[in-house]
């Protein structure tokens, strides 16, 4: 399913650059794939397509399918926001929950459930010309990063059902940045500040009054 999600998010970017069907199928299939092949990279694992080449097909039939159906939808763009939040919070999940089963530390399994919930869809954004979903100002990272919290916490700290734990962090991670999208919820940005004076310098002893700059 987060595959398929965020294939078919990959799709409609396709569709908003008026590519041919070869183009919805690549940028669909890099989509939905990304994210885990650099999980599984970075965790010396198998990559999960290459030895299950049934996510490639998946990938492959929602961007064919999203070619013929994507007229459908009024505002394209709205929709890919909200079904990537969708597979944002999916695979924040499951990338955590992939670390956890090759015994990585909690705080390892987090980064990887960040990391797999964001590259696939800074890889569409990229290859489409678009600004990453990344760079823009609503709560991004921090929302992956939330339901990847929650789910660790909730499977290492307490013991709890990985399926609880796993619908915990999705409801999380997805209540975060749904509410960033209604409500344009993004953190403090950095500010730049003027320099210090020489007056100050000189106060502070870094300069002294005999110095010309």
């Amino acid at each position: 399913m987060a595959v398929a999600v965020f294939a078919v998010t990959g799709a409609l970017m396709a569709s908003r650059k008026q590519m041919d069907i070869f183009g919805f199928v690549m940028l669909g299939t890099v989509t939905g794939v990304g994210g885990g092949s650099l999980r599984d990279l970075l965790l010396d694992v198998p990559v999960f397509w290459v030895s299950a080449p049934s996510y490639v097909m998946t990938c492959v039939t929602a961007a064919a399918l999203t070619y013929f159906l994507a007229h459908l939808v009024q505002s394209r763009y709205r929709v890919i926001l909200w079904l990537d939040a969708v597979g944002l919070a999916l695979f924040a999940v499951l990338g955590a929950e992939k670390a956890l089963t090759v015994e990585a530390v909690p705080v390892i399994a987090v980064v990887m459930g960040v990391m797999s919930s964001t590259f696939g869809g800074i890889i569409r954004d990229v290859v489409s010309g678009e600004v990453p979903l990344l760079l823009r100002r609503e709560i991004y990272v921090t929302a992956a990063l939330a339901g990847s919290v929650v789910f660790v916490a909730m499977v290492t700290g307490f013991g709890l059902d990985i399926r609880i734990a796993g619908a915990s962090g999705f409801v999380c991670c997805f209540a975060v940045r749904g509410f960033a999208l209604r409500f344009g919820w993004s953190l403090p940005t950095y500010k730049s500040q003027p320099g210090r004076t020489q007056e100050e310098l000189e106060e502070i002893g870094v300069l002294s009054k005999d110095d010309e700059s």
